[in-house]
């Protein structure tokens, strides 16, 4: 497995659990289809150009152009997303609307038909660089199995935050909604399937218990002398067992697996063999599937601290706006997009730099097991560099979530003559980690201290004109889009912008009573004497209560008849919308008392 396509399916997920489903797609269904096919032929035809044989010689040709294709991949998907809009027909498709985690499993099933046009034209080149021959189909199907365990975490979860959702448990639904209730059982399932998911993997794997013999025993003898608790010892089929490897899954003993490869274990002695197994022992005694946990939950935290300030800013920005309207997009993908680029490059930062950082100081940290071990290196040194050769001459490839081989060789050399260096090794992520760990605290209560309307008030009005803007353009003949932005006005105190919205609203919709009472409501309430006009506001009224005669109207012309110095009639109308809404009598009552005092004109304020 490319370990590069842990970062490149984390992105795909991203994208599609950032981006929002459009109303509409931007192309036609039949010039979106086309534009699909042409880009998905041309993306053939430049996988099959990086892996011509003249230009695959070595490892190193290899895993670079394994690493350009599949970059390609990704932004051949980023283009199904914003352009084609590939989310609006997944959709489409059953049960999407119940469990919205379908139409991301249709996007990444989508990148994952582009990863098998890159299996299908590697397989040659894997051949003459690694010396091992696959069929087409068998390479492809290799590498899926390979791949799909990365995202079936993501996808259980999702699944289940989708079933949650949809239940309808009051007291379920309560501990949901508070701050930290959905986030808490998610973490919850995440850390129990963490303990049972090595059974899955091994089992999706093909992997078999190792058959009884002396290779058997010398390992189980070798665990028991290092007091290493696991539930098997397995063969693992990777590649039909040709790969040079070995590994240890699961967090807890009874579900703990160690995998080792047919090939491996040909190609060793039975002294390498139990340098193999101390290095997959040291992951164990170190603790590193369970910090692996960690840091994945770390990310977590780290990017829901991090999505604050960046919608904040986004949503507060008249660039952002001004960009919106010169692309002509929807608020509301234009703000999935933004947001989502500076989440992606977390996401990359994070993932390629941070946690490889602690990859390739656990690998080193597993290496120098051997030495408590076996108390020599020599054993792991040779394992090393009969991978480094066997495997197509890999030894100086570098990598950025081990070290090289040959760094590691030259690093257990060293240590083999200046024991003082394991401490410092550990030592040095020892520190780290406890780095990762206060800044991990900070960000938590960060998080925990954030307002919870941060997104609230100026940001959100801000977002929601440009949203009604964009309706407007798009229905210009639709009057409820107006009637909604002068509700909008009206609620920041924009008073001019709100009638000037209500005004062209009643243009539109000249006999409807909802504009003309929110008129007349701001024509009475506003501060400013330029739209302060309580003569249109009865007139306005007026109309609207011979149209449509409810309380809240009532309440409105009540208003208009006292600030126009009609007394009688307004406590009278009062009056009246009491009758017709006594569940909202103690505000009506205040009104009558306002209009009953005889002090001047009165202003109330009320949603509508």
């Amino acid at each position: 497995m490319s370990y590069s396509n842990i970062i490149y399916l984390l992105v795909v997920i991203l994208l599609f659990t950032t981006s929002s489903t459009p109303d509409r797609p931007q192309l036609p269904f039949l010039y979106g289809l086309v534009f699909f096919l042409i880009k998905a032929v041309g993306f053939r035809e430049l996988v099959r150009y990086v892996f011509r044989s003249y230009r695959i010689k070595e490892a190193p040709h290899y895993f670079a152009a394994e690493q350009k294709v599949s970059i390609a991949a990704v932004v051949s998907i980023a283009i199904d997303v914003y352009l084609l809009d590939c989310q609006y027909y997944f959709a489409k498709l059953p049960l999407t609307a119940k469990l919205p985690t379908f139409v991301g499993l249709a996007g990444i099933l989508l990148f994952f038909f582009y990863l098998a046009i890159v299996w299908s034209e590697a397989a040659g080149a894997y051949y003459r660089v690694f010396g091992r021959a696959y069929r087409r189909l068998n390479f492809i199907a290799n590498n899926l199995k390979l791949n799909v365990p990365i995202i079936l975490p993501w996808l259980l979860i999702s699944l289940l935050s989708d079933v949650l959702q949809l239940l309808h448990i009051p007291a379920l639904s309560k501990f949901l909604g508070t701050a930290w209730g959905e986030g808490s059982v998610l973490i919850t399932f995440f850390l129990i399937l963490a303990v049972f998911f090595p059974l899955i993997i091994t089992r999706l794997w093909g992997c078999k218990s190792l058959p009884p013999g002396e290779t058997r025993s010398k390992i189980e003898e070798f665990c028991e002398s290092q007091r290493l608790k696991y539930a098997d010892i397995m063969s693992w089929p990777l590649f039909e067992g040709q790969v040079l490897t070995a590994g240890v899954i699961g967090v807890a003993g009874r579900f703990r697996y160690l995998l080792v490869t047919p090939a491996l274990l040909r190609s060793m002695t039975p002294v390498e063999i139990e340098a193999v197994m101390a290095h997959e022992i040291g992951h164990v005694k170190k603790h590193h599937m369970q910090l692996y946990l960690y840091l994945f939950i770390g990310f977590g935290v780290f990017a829901q601290l991090s999505s604050y300030p960046v919608l904040y800013g986004l949503l507060n920005s008249n660039l952002f706006y001004k960009i919106v309207d010169l692309a002509d997009k929807e608020p509301g993908s234009a703000l999935a997009f933004a947001s989502t680029i500076p989440m992606l490059i977390l996401m990359i930062v994070y993932f390629r730099f941070i946690f490889g950082f602690f990859m390739r100081n656990f690998e080193r940290q597993a290496d120098l097991h051997v030495f408590e071990a076996m108390g020599d290196s020599r054993p792991l040194v040779n394992v090393l560099e009969k991978i480094g050769i066997l495997s197509g001459n890999i030894r100086d490839v570098p990598s950025w979530h081990h070290f090289g081989i040959g760094q590691r060789v030259d690093f257990l050399e060293k240590c083999q003559n200046k024991t003082a260096c394991i401490k410092k090794h550990n030592d040095k992520v020892k520190y780290a980690l406890l780095f990762y760990t206060l800044t991990l605290l900070v960000s938590g209560v960060l998080l925990w201290k954030m307002p919870a309307n941060i997104l609230e008030g100026a940001p959100r009005e801000k977002f929601a004109e440009a949203v009604l803007d964009r309706k407007i353009e798009e229905e210009p003949r639709n009057y409820v889009w107006y009637q909604l932005l002068g509700d909008l006005q009206q609620g920041r105190e924009r008073y001019g912008d709100a009638v000037a919205a209500y005004e062209h609203a009643l243009r539109l919709a000249p006999d409807n009573p909802e504009v003309m009472n929110n008129l007349a409501w701001v024509l009475l309430n506003a501060d400013d004497k330029k739209v302060h006009n309580p003569e249109q506001a009865l007139l306005l009224a007026h109309e609207a209560v011979r149209r449509k005669p409810t309380a809240y109207i009532l309440d409105t012309l009540a208003l208009a008849y006292w600030q126009n110095g009609f007394v009688e009639s307004a406590i009278s109308t009062e009056k009246e919308a009491i009758a017709r809404d006594p569940d909202n009598r103690g505000y009506y009552e205040k009104q009558l008392e306002l209009f009953e005092s005889g002090s001047g004109e009165g202003e109330a304020r009320r949603d509508n």
